[in-house]
């Protein structure tokens, strides 16, 4: 049976300032907010993958922390963002402060696309923004409460330090997905 994987940096620590941040959209309509324990910062969604290749991508993935040159270093989370846009809601997230950390995150990203791509993987086909989803949106019910929140609010998170990528796998459940770490890679 396949396992649905996806490589992230996890916001170890921060889980109550991203709860904090999640205050503000308690109870507005069509909003459903992600469990602040599992925040991260997806870096690839490899999809439902054999789990017989799980070794495969770990190997892969010393090989784009290596490709990345990317060392251990800090990353302040902060501000609020939402995708495809704000006339369109469908994710709310926390992101990456300019100068902060986002361009190691997008040094990783770069390298563990390349790296995966080569195995067979689907190309992103977007541009990478780093960012932790916070809430999604499943109708529009609230979302002038979203938008508000968005253009005038600059929530900060915290400083995060990142040593290490993880190869999560995501099981889906009644409640929202459950996430499990398969293997850490050190930077």
């Amino acid at each position: 049976m396949s396992k649905r994987l996806f490589v992230s940096v996890d916001l170890d620590g921060l889980s109550d300032a991203v709860a904090a941040v999640q205050d503000r959209f308690d109870g507005v309509s069509g909003l459903r907010l992600t469990d602040p324990a599992q925040a991260h910062v997806t870096l690839k969604f490899l999809g439902d993958t054999d789990p017989d290749r799980v070794d495969d991508i770990v190997t892969a993935l010393e090989g784009a922390v290596e490709d990345s040159g990317v060392e251990p270093f800090e990353a302040e989370l902060g501000g609020l963002g939402v995708f495809p846009s704000l006339s369109y809601i469908s994710v709310v997230w926390v992101g990456v402060r300019d100068g902060q950390g986002g361009a190691e995150l997008a040094a990783l990203h770069k390298a563990v696309e390349d790296q995966t791509v080569a195995m067979g993987f689907d190309p992103e086909d977007h541009e990478f923004t780093p960012h932790a989803t916070i809430a999604r949106m499943d109708h529009a019910g609230g979302k002038e409460t979203v938008q508000n929140a968005v253009e005038n609010d600059d929530p900060d998170v915290g400083r995060l330090q990142v040593e290490e990528i993880r190869l999560k796998e995501s099981e889906l459940g009644p409640d929202g997905p459950t996430y499990r770490t398969v293997e850490s890679v050190s930077l």
